[in-house]
Protein backbone atom coordinates (compact mmCIF):
# COMPACT_ATOMS: atom_id res chain seq x y z
CA UNK A 1 0.00 0.00 0.00
CA UNK A 2 1.27 3.49 -0.89
CA UNK A 3 -0.20 6.97 0.46
CA UNK A 4 0.10 10.06 -1.62
CA UNK A 5 0.06 13.55 -0.09
CA UNK A 6 0.12 17.18 -1.94
CA UNK A 7 0.96 20.47 -0.15
CA UNK A 8 0.77 23.74 -1.21
CA UNK A 9 3.57 26.42 -1.00
CA UNK A 10 3.33 30.32 -1.75
CA UNK A 11 6.20 32.81 -1.04
CA UNK A 12 6.23 36.78 -1.64
CA UNK A 13 9.43 39.10 -1.94
CA UNK A 14 9.55 42.69 -2.71
CA UNK A 15 11.90 43.72 -5.78
CA UNK A 16 14.83 45.51 -5.40
CA UNK A 17 17.96 47.23 -6.83
CA UNK A 18 20.97 46.10 -5.81
CA UNK A 19 20.18 42.64 -5.92
CA UNK A 20 20.42 39.33 -8.58
CA UNK A 21 16.80 37.95 -9.57
CA UNK A 22 17.35 34.63 -8.98
CA UNK A 23 14.15 31.94 -9.60
CA UNK A 24 14.54 28.43 -9.31
CA UNK A 25 18.28 28.26 -8.92
CA UNK A 26 18.98 31.13 -11.92
CA UNK A 27 20.06 34.15 -12.15
CA UNK A 28 17.92 35.96 -14.59
CA UNK A 29 19.32 39.11 -16.28
CA UNK A 30 17.27 42.30 -14.25
CA UNK A 31 18.01 45.46 -12.97
CA UNK A 32 15.95 44.75 -10.13
CA UNK A 33 16.31 41.44 -7.82
CA UNK A 34 14.26 39.98 -4.74
CA UNK A 35 14.75 41.39 -0.81
CA UNK A 36 15.30 38.62 1.57
CA UNK A 37 17.39 37.33 4.18
CA UNK A 38 18.62 34.18 1.71
CA UNK A 39 19.30 35.04 -1.94
CA UNK A 40 15.07 35.24 -1.53
CA UNK A 41 14.69 32.81 -4.71
CA UNK A 42 10.50 33.12 -4.18
CA UNK A 43 10.10 30.28 -6.48
CA UNK A 44 12.18 27.62 -4.59
CA UNK A 45 10.80 28.80 -0.78
CA UNK A 46 7.15 28.19 -2.84
CA UNK A 47 8.74 24.81 -3.40
CA UNK A 48 9.86 24.14 -0.30
CA UNK A 49 6.52 24.98 1.63
CA UNK A 50 4.59 22.79 -0.51
CA UNK A 51 6.77 19.69 0.25
CA UNK A 52 6.72 20.73 4.08
CA UNK A 53 3.13 21.00 3.98
CA UNK A 54 2.41 17.61 2.17
CA UNK A 55 4.61 16.09 4.83
CA UNK A 56 3.04 17.88 8.01
CA UNK A 57 6.57 19.52 8.93
CA UNK A 58 5.35 23.10 9.31
CA UNK A 59 6.64 25.83 7.23
CA UNK A 60 10.11 27.26 5.96
CA UNK A 61 10.73 29.79 8.84
CA UNK A 62 10.31 26.98 11.40
CA UNK A 63 12.99 25.17 9.63
CA UNK A 64 15.24 28.10 8.09
CA UNK A 65 14.19 31.32 9.96
CA UNK A 66 15.14 34.67 8.72
CA UNK A 67 16.89 35.40 12.01
CA UNK A 68 19.19 32.53 11.83
CA UNK A 69 22.86 34.00 10.45
CA UNK A 70 23.38 30.82 8.80
CA UNK A 71 20.26 31.52 6.05
CA UNK A 72 22.31 34.71 5.54
CA UNK A 73 22.15 34.74 1.87
CA UNK A 74 22.23 31.49 1.41
CA UNK A 75 21.43 29.75 -2.22
CA UNK A 76 17.66 28.64 -1.72
CA UNK A 77 18.54 25.52 -3.58
CA UNK A 78 20.56 24.10 -0.65
CA UNK A 79 17.50 24.54 1.48
CA UNK A 80 15.49 23.07 -0.91
CA UNK A 81 17.58 19.84 -0.92
CA UNK A 82 17.63 19.79 2.86
CA UNK A 83 13.88 20.11 3.03
CA UNK A 84 13.78 16.87 0.46
CA UNK A 85 16.10 15.19 2.85
CA UNK A 86 13.75 15.57 5.53
CA UNK A 87 10.85 13.99 3.71
CA UNK A 88 12.60 11.80 2.50
CA UNK A 89 13.31 10.55 6.14
CA UNK A 90 10.27 10.32 7.11
CA UNK A 91 9.82 8.07 3.94
CA UNK A 92 8.03 10.29 1.21
CA UNK A 93 9.41 10.65 -2.22
CA UNK A 94 8.86 13.53 -4.60
CA UNK A 95 6.42 12.46 -7.34
CA UNK A 96 6.08 15.67 -9.39
CA UNK A 97 6.09 19.46 -8.48
CA UNK A 98 3.55 22.17 -10.14
CA UNK A 99 4.78 25.74 -9.97
CA UNK A 100 3.85 28.99 -10.82
CA UNK A 101 6.19 32.49 -10.92
CA UNK A 102 3.77 35.63 -10.95
CA UNK A 103 6.03 38.58 -11.81
CA UNK A 104 5.15 41.46 -14.03
CA UNK A 105 8.74 41.98 -15.83
CA UNK A 106 10.96 40.45 -17.13
CA UNK A 107 9.26 38.14 -19.19
CA UNK A 108 10.51 34.72 -18.40
CA UNK A 109 9.76 32.53 -20.51
CA UNK A 110 12.89 31.66 -22.35
CA UNK A 111 14.31 30.97 -19.28
CA UNK A 112 11.74 27.85 -18.45
CA UNK A 113 13.98 25.25 -19.29
CA UNK A 114 16.28 26.31 -17.58
CA UNK A 115 14.66 26.55 -14.41
CA UNK A 116 12.99 23.27 -14.97
CA UNK A 117 16.31 21.90 -15.13
CA UNK A 118 18.05 22.91 -12.35
CA UNK A 119 15.15 21.96 -10.18
CA UNK A 120 15.06 18.62 -11.29
CA UNK A 121 18.76 18.55 -11.20
CA UNK A 122 18.59 19.98 -7.08
CA UNK A 123 15.66 17.40 -6.48
CA UNK A 124 16.94 14.23 -8.32
CA UNK A 125 13.75 13.80 -10.25
CA UNK A 126 13.55 13.52 -14.48
CA UNK A 127 12.47 17.21 -16.14
CA UNK A 128 9.13 15.76 -16.98
CA UNK A 129 8.23 15.46 -12.89
CA UNK A 130 8.58 19.55 -12.92
CA UNK A 131 6.35 22.05 -14.29
CA UNK A 132 6.79 25.93 -14.42
CA UNK A 133 4.22 28.49 -15.35
CA UNK A 134 4.72 31.90 -15.56
CA UNK A 135 2.02 34.69 -14.91
CA UNK A 136 1.51 38.27 -14.78
CA UNK A 137 -0.52 40.36 -12.27
CA UNK A 138 -2.50 42.24 -15.32
CA UNK A 139 -0.88 45.29 -13.33
CA UNK A 140 -3.30 44.36 -10.49
CA UNK A 141 -1.31 44.96 -6.48
CA UNK A 142 1.90 44.78 -5.96
CA UNK A 143 3.12 42.46 -8.12
CA UNK A 144 1.39 44.00 -10.95
CA UNK A 145 3.08 47.57 -10.16
CA UNK A 146 5.70 45.96 -10.02
CA UNK A 147 6.98 45.98 -6.63
CA UNK A 148 6.78 42.19 -5.60
CA UNK A 149 7.08 39.05 -7.00
CA UNK A 150 5.06 36.05 -5.95
CA UNK A 151 5.60 32.16 -6.41
CA UNK A 152 3.01 29.25 -5.82
CA UNK A 153 3.49 25.67 -5.99
CA UNK A 154 2.09 22.24 -5.38
CA UNK A 155 3.84 19.06 -4.84
CA UNK A 156 2.77 15.57 -4.68
CA UNK A 157 4.97 13.10 -2.54
CA UNK A 158 4.17 9.23 -1.96
CA UNK A 159 5.25 7.17 0.65
CA UNK A 160 5.33 3.34 0.50
CA UNK A 161 4.07 0.93 2.75
CA UNK A 162 1.78 2.85 5.24
CA UNK A 163 -1.04 3.86 5.30
CA UNK A 164 -3.48 7.04 6.35
CA UNK A 165 -4.71 5.05 9.71
CA UNK A 166 -3.33 5.74 13.60
CA UNK A 167 -2.56 2.17 15.15
CA UNK A 168 -4.80 1.91 18.38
Amino acid sequence: MSEYRTGQGWDVHRLVAGRPLILGGVTIPSEFGLEGHSDADVLAHAIIDAILGAAAMGDIGMHFPDTDPRWKDCDSLMLLQQTQAMAVARGYHIVNVDSTVILERPKLKDHREAIRQRLADTLGLELDRISVKFKTAEKVGPVGEGRSAEAQAVVSLQRMGSGPFRES
